[in-house]
């Protein structure tokens, strides 16, 4: 289904293809949504090209990781189009929702919150799966068979557990400093109360670490890929990748977690690994 209400806000010329910016009106969400999309010189050509999305983290929106990732280069070269959404609905008028866990407006975990006030419009997982990722397929005729999921921070929890609550979905996933076991950590414990109650029973299921661990087999048999830098402020309280490596290990999940020396959270190490991320997903849904 093409996407409603869909006002084209900027477009660049990038690399041989075309960078712009959206918005629209989004049916699951309930309120008007932006995102960005690059789309490579080949889909420009008129080839269905595959689709790469990107989900951003804490205090972000659709522009970070479109103007401060670099990845439009080398994605033209692959023929990879590249989806980055905002992370979080805006302007609901929610009490709190400025202070948003104390991270910025939204701050939506990529999950559909069951608990007052966010449940009315905190269905980050309803619109990407539902609406928006099918939505832009549809409206500039990219080959939805072929997807790929990555992200940062929050945005990698998001793409490490959406790929394995939508199984067959994606064919690639990867993920950048992923907050790999919220129900540990202090982000995940403030979100998770506010979006799904005091009940942690309903936590697991948006935990990529317990999520990978309740496996039967391997689910991405071509293999995930975690970049993690060792300078990351985050790490030792926030991000527990040790908990992810170790539930692949367990079902035989093949797993590349690369650990840097000297890098930090921030973009700056992004830039400095994400050709390996395009890479990685263009193996599988270029070939």
């Amino acid at each position: 289904m093409a996407l409603d209400e869909l006002e084209l806000i900027s477009e660049h010329a990038c690399f041989g293809g075309v960078q712009r910016f959206y918005k629209h009106a989004s049916r699951e969400i309930g309120l008007p949504m932006r995102f960005a999309l690059f789309l490579p010189p080949q889909a420009r050509a008129g080839a269905r090209v595959p689709l790469l999305t990107y989900l951003a983290g804490l205090t972000c929106t659709e522009e970070t990781a479109t103007m401060k990732a670099g990845a439009q280069r080398l994605a033209a070269e692959l023929g990879l189009a590249l989806l980055m959404p905002d992370t979080s609905p805006r302007g609901a008028g929610v009490a709190g929702e400025a202070e948003s866990w104390d991270f910025g407006v939204g701050a939506g975990f990529y999950l559909d919150a069951t608990q007052a006030p966010w449940a009315g419009h905190w269905r980050m997982e309803s619109y990407l799966l539902r609406e928006l990722i099918d939505g832009v397929c549809t409206t500039f005729d990219l080959d939805g068979q072929r997807l790929g999921l990555t992200g940062h921070s929050m945005g990698g929890h998001g793409a490490l557990t959406l790929a394995l609550r939508h199984p067959g979905r994606f064919a690639s996933v990867s993920a950048f400093a992923p907050i790999c076991a919220p129900t540990r950590c202090p982000w995940g414990h403030k979100a998770f109360t506010g979006y799904l109650g005091a009940d942690t029973a309903a936590w697991a299921a948006h935990d990529a670490s317990a999520l990978m661990a309740a496996q039967q087999t391997a689910p991405y048999p071509g293999g995930i890929l975690v970049d993690q830098g060792l300078a990351d402020k985050f790490l030792a309280e926030q991000l527990h990748p040790e908990a992810f490596e170790a539930a692949c290990a367990q079902v035989g999940q093949p797993l590349t977690l690369r650990r840097h020396a000297g890098y930090d959270h921030g973009y700056y190490f992004i830039a400095s690994v994400i050709d390996d991320h395009l890479r990685h997903h263009a193996a599988a849904l270029v070939g």
